[in-house]
């Protein structure tokens, strides 16, 4: 039972947001979402521009990995912002049907 209360506790949140404002909640799960995946690109870019900034002109091989660091940060930070778009046009869709 105790390794499933994380889960338990995680999986509330969006469950009493969906019962309790329907589509609309969809809507507000999906800004979140959105908005944590730019958070999370702002927060790549700063790192990249922080590594540059402290450290000067590095080699050619820590530039590459910085760049493949910052290219893999990012595309995951687009497939949240793909996903929260998803998620707030579904719930758009959920309001004008209903």
């Amino acid at each position: 039972m105790l390794p499933l209360l994380p889960v338990f506790l995680i999986g509330v949140f969006p469950m009493l947001l969906l019962s309790l404002l329907g589509p609309a909640g969809l809507v507000i799960l999906g800004i979140l979402i959105a908005s944590a995946g730019l958070t999370d690109i702002l927060d790549a870019s700063g790192t990249f521009t922080e590594q540059i900034i402290v450290h000067g002109y590095a080699r050619g091989s820590e530039r590459t990995g910085q760049r493949t660091a910052l290219r893999s940060e990012i595309r995951f930070a687009s497939v949240m912002i793909a996903a929260g778009v998803v998620l707030a046009v579904t719930g758009i869709g959920g309001l004008l049907i209903s």
